[in-house]
């Protein structure tokens, strides 16, 4: 191989030779040798070293001379002029002839290796600051892909080595107090996964927008993985549970997000590569199947069980021969930096104005200022502080303007492009991939970029008022009364997992119908009873599957189990669809299968849905998804609600319905709890509790039924009272009488929320729960501990056999 000073192939690298070969390229050495047991599969190939490139410097005495540049940027010069400096006396300085030769060597052995003369190859760079777990220097430095032939080579790693001087990366080291000529770079050399007639991607060992870290998630787009970093694509999303990943019986895909994926770099004419547009199938399509994403997910947990920390890894896929590969791999620093210890909230406290774009949602902040659109970076100058930044996507030559910016939105990308990458590490909110945005939003208007509403970032005409708060989370009082969260919206449900929260006490399917599904079940299943229109409307939903009923259980599903996994293994309630008649009507398709009624409220709606013959064969479409979640991803943690059941006949129907569709009390540890809305789940609870598992008082409902108040009546909004006599008496019949039948009694409400004296009440009645929204929960958890110290003294043990055994690990249920 020559000179050991020179090049090493990956071989004979591990993560010690980090000042040698960069962080990049230690790291490749590292899994080559060290997780090939695991079955991780990295692409052959070497790496020039630190040493090569001091040779280039001190053989054409560069170092006396960069220092001038340098000092003239301290000095105030600008800093295009300084990079290009920089960069034009690299490249005006011929590589060592020894270097030459040895990388000539090294390339040349290589494919012989591969059986192959002139193997393409990926030239990348690795500096030998970055990949550190407390700064990531990741896209600064050039990368080369498609190289062939012995002096496409040299040029490729000459440009490499001036890459170190570009102007991003000149700016970022200024940031982070590195010393410019005390940074080395080292090139790596590695054969190329023919990924442009497949597809590539990138993938996290956690949740790279909240952090949450019982996740991998892997994005993926046609092509060559250049798109996916730049955001030139909208790519797929697929999100792994790791704990389900040690069950071999079990799907660990819960969730699946297919992106537009419009773009794909493929291999150009004569060398390197070209940006193309996809085929109306590749749209469509999955760029991975669920096996692939599996198998890239457990490569991921290897990866990081070795490093012990957060990863954020380059993938592959060969599409001669199938194989996938490992191209990159180094820590993540945005996430694993953050206080677990501390959440930081933002809000909008005044009336949005009109929604002018929305995309995907980074960085769980809201941002406002007046739009600057710009089609390229050099306009730094122009571009005001605190502006927000518009422009088709980003690269790391935006990221001096980026810094400067309140906010960021995009036409493309998605959650790894590289605009979603830096905000995130600048704390910068913003919003990517909106397809519009610099179409739609005028020059100088003033708006308000939110991405604290779920998964979709909204920028909102002109500035609304918001504020900012930071819970300490660890100075939250412990309770014997579990206080647990209602989540409706799964695309936010990881944003609370550092809640030190009981469960999910709600989780309302019919949330994830609206949103997520949007097609009544019945017009899937009956699509003959549609009009011409909705039908159509149901075939472009629906991306042409054959199978029409598996779209509303696979989006069911992966809604349910996002939500589960946010809070395994604690206990997480979901309560089948409790949609009335005039609700279901205004889904997709919904109007021939619903009646007009003249109070829906209390008409066909909840447990007597399930067994009639309108809704029976919707409702076997819920069980199958929440089967699937059980018992198939593994998520046990689910318990099954059933709302609005008014006799003990009808519970019985519901269950004998469930129990044919796979959904058995005590099964694979099953449990069904029931809604106490109705005065009768009350006055019969012991009845009620022969059938049910737990109960949880739907306080809304139950103070209508009881007062006989229409809850939506603004004439009797002051007679609604959910602190009346009659309902808290009520709620104080219950709870005794669940519990002396061993069954748990929790309330789902907005009450205790804002009211402490209610919170009050349920703590003196001895209430298993509340459950509260996530915002809420704070607040929530300091009134209930006040409550019981009142009366419970110092005493936070929950009262024996009360609180549920937390869910076994998938891999032992």
């Amino acid at each position: 191989m020559g000179h050991a000073g020179r090049v090493i192939p990956f071989t004979r690298l591990s993560r010690g030779d980090l000042a040698r070969v960069g962080g990049k390229n230690a790291s490749l050495g590292e899994m080559t040798v060290r997780l090939a047991a695991a079955g991780v599969t990295v692409p052959p190939g070497f790496a020039t070293t630190a040493e090569a490139y001091e040779e280039l410097l001190d053989e054409n005495e560069l170092r006396a001379r960069m220092q001038d540049q340098l000092d003239r940027f301290h000095d105030g010069a600008a800093l295009e002029d300084v990079g290009a400096g920089l960069r034009s006396l690299v490249m005006g300085a011929p590589l060592p002839g020894a270097l030459r030769d040895e990388i000539g060597a090294a390339y040349t052995d290589l494919g012989r290796r591969l059986g192959r003369t002139d193997p393409e190859v990926a030239v990348r760079s690795s500096a030998t600051a970055e990949d550190l777990p407390e700064a990531s220097f990741a896209g600064q430095q050039d990368t080369y892909l498609n190289v062939r032939g012995t002096e496409q080579l040299l040029d490729a790693v000459h440009r490499c080595f001036a890459s170190l001087f570009t102007d991003r990366a000149i700016d970022y080291r200024e940031r982070m107090g590195f010393d410019h000529l005390r940074v080395a770079l080292s090139v790596g050399v590695q054969s190329m996964v023919r990924s442009d007639l497949a597809g590539a991607g990138v993938m996290f060992t956690l949740d790279p927008e909240s952090g949450f870290p019982n996740v991998v998630v892997v994005s993926a787009a046609w092509g060559l993985g250049e798109t996916v970093v730049s955001g030139r694509t909208d790519p797929d999303e697929y999100t792994v549970f790791k704990p389900s990943l040690k069950d071999a019986a079990l799907d660990p895909v819960i969730d699946v997000r297919l992106g537009a994926k419009r773009r794909k770099a493929v291999y150009a004419q004569g060398g390197l590569t070209e940006t193309v547009d996809t085929t109306p199938e590749e749209r469509a399509g999955r760029v991975l199947t669920d096996a692939e994403v599996r198998r890239l997910a457990e490569w991921a947990v290897a990866v990081e069980e070795h490093y012990g920390c957060p990863m954020d890894l380059e993938w592959a896929k060969d599409g001669t021969t199938g194989e996938l590969a490992i191209v990159q791999a180094r820590p993540e620093t945005v996430q694993s930096r953050r206080r677990s210890a501390t959440l930081r909230r933002c809000r909008l406290t005044g009336m949005p104005g009109q929604v002018l774009v929305e995309g995907t949602a980074v960085g769980e902040a809201i941002g406002a200022g007046p739009v600057c659109r710009l089609d390229t970076p050099v306009d730094l100058e122009r571009f005001p502080a605190g502006g927000v930044l518009v422009t088709s996507i980003t690269d790391p030559d935006w990221e001096p303007i980026m810094k400067r910016a309140a906010a960021i939105v995009t036409d493309h990308g998605g959650r790894t492009s590289h605009a979603a990458i830096v905000s995130r590490e600048l704390g910068v909110p913003a919003v990517v991939g909106t397809a519009s945005a610099t179409l739609v939003l005028e020059d100088g208007a003033e708006v308000t970029v939110s991405c604290t509403e779920g998964s979709r970032g909204k920028v909102y005409a002109g500035l609304v008022p918001y504020e900012e708060t930071e819970t300490d989370l660890a100075a939250l009082p412990a309770t014997r009364t579990r206080v647990m969260l209602n989540l409706a919206d799964p695309s936010a449900a990881f944003r609370w997992w550092r809640l030190p929260a009981d469960g999910v006490g709600l989780a309302r399917l019919e949330f994830i119908v609206a949103h997520q599904v949007k097609v009544h079940p019945m017009a899937l299943l009956h699509p003959e009873r549609l009009d011409t229109g909705d039908r159509c409307a149901v075939d472009r939903l629906t991306e042409g599957r054959l199978d029409r009923t598996r779209y509303f259980t696979d989006r069911l599903a992966y809604g349910i189990a996002r939500i589960a996994a946010s809070r395994w293994p604690d206990p997480v309630i979901v309560r089948t669809s409790d949609f009335k008649t005039n609700e279901y009507a205004k889904l997709l398709g919904g109007r021939p299968f619903e009646p007009v009624e003249a109070n829906p409220m209390i008409g066909w709606r909840g447990a007597s849905r399930y067994y009639s013959d309108g809704y029976r064969e919707g409702f076997a479409l819920e069980c199958r998804a929440l089967r699937r979640v059980r018992d198939e991803m593994g998520l046990t943690n689910v318990i099954v609600m059933i709302p609005f059941c008014r006799t003990l006949k009808e519970a019985d129907k519901v269950l004998d319905v469930m129990a044919g569709e796979g959904l058995r009390r005590g099964e694979n540890g099953l449990k069904v709890y029931v809604m106490a809305e109705i005065p009768a789940n009350v006055l019969l609870a012991g009845d009620f509790a022969e059938r049910f598992d737990g109960f949880s008082i739907g306080s809304n409902d139950l103070t209508q039924l009881t007062l006989g108040v229409d809850r939506d009546s603004e004439a009797l909004a002051d007679v609604f009272d959910e602190n009346d006599p009659a309902v808290t008496s009520l709620i104080g019949l219950l709870v005794p009488r669940a519990q002396a039948a061993g069954r748990p009694v929790g309330l789902c409400g907005q009450r205790p929320s804002d009211d402490p004296a209610f919170a009050a009440f349920l703590v003196g009645v001895g209430i298993d729960s509340v459950s509260v929204a996530p915002d809420s929960f704070a607040a929530v958890k300091q009134h209930v501990a006040a409550a019981e110290e009142g009366r419970h003294g110092g005493d936070r043990t929950a009262p024996a056999g009360i609180r549920p055994a937390h869910a076994q690990p998938p891999s032992a249920a």
